[in-house]
């Protein structure tokens, strides 16, 4: 596992240094399978697409549907397949960056598989992770998986409009969240209704401002 992790982080820097070189700001997606990751880049994109080049590596099992959501905006889309695989590595980015025209994209979104415990163990040359959760999740998830969680620079609280319908507690997971990463960027957010997404935009702008300054 060690030499894994090795090679992984070996091509994760040299993934990190071509965007650096390129002005291309990464930001890998992790979260349970339904969170809303694919909804949360729809509103994204719907706000941004328009303004500023994006890109998005879509990582899934099989299918390319998550993908398919996205060609909407019409933006470079890459999906990768893992066949099983529980996560996407350095590796495979590295490759599916060069289907891209780096030039033209500013911002650089990947989807990764649906897990809170792979993805979160591989660097992938990201300038930072984003961790997804949903209140129908329940609250324990960052006491459960706080690698995630502590190495994330922020987390979106998504599903917000039905948190009168599940037994979601707010103040255990601000709580844990406070013990396991007491800087981390909090958003509460209805992705479906859109609740929350102006100020997740807002900051995801002041990111992009401060990489570009380097």
């Amino acid at each position: 596992m060690k030499n894994i992790l090795d090679r992984n982080q070996n091509k994760a820097e040299e993934v990190r240094s071509l965007l650096r070189r390129r002005n291309v700001m990464m930001v890998n997606i992790i979260s349970s399978p339904g969170a809303g990751k694919t909804t949360l880049l729809e509103r994204t994109c719907e706000a941004l697409s328009a303004r500023m080049g994006i890109g998005v590596i879509e990582g899934d099992v099989t299918t390319d549907r998550d993908a398919q959501r996205l060609k909407k905006y019409n933006i470079p889309i890459v999906a990768i397949n893992t066949e099983g695989g529980c996560h996407l590595d350095s590796h495979s980015i590295y490759r599916a960056l060069e289907n891209f025209d780096l030039d033209s994209i500013r911002l650089l979104f990947v989807e990764n598989v649906g897990n809170l415990i792979c993805p979160s163990q591989f660097d992938l040359g990201e300038a930072f992770k984003l961790a997804v959760v949903s209140t129908a999740e329940g609250d324990d998830k960052p006491a459960k998986y706080p690698m995630l969680f502590s190495g994330a620079r922020a987390v979106i609280l998504n599903k917000t409009d039905i948190l009168p319908y599940t037994n979601f507690s707010m103040d255990a997971f601000l709580s844990d969240m406070n013990v396991i990463n007491p800087r981390i960027k909090i958003f509460m957010t209805s992705a479906v209704h859109g609740e929350g997404i102006r100020e997740w935009l807002e900051w995801l702008g002041q990111q992009l401002e401060a990489y570009n300054a380097g």
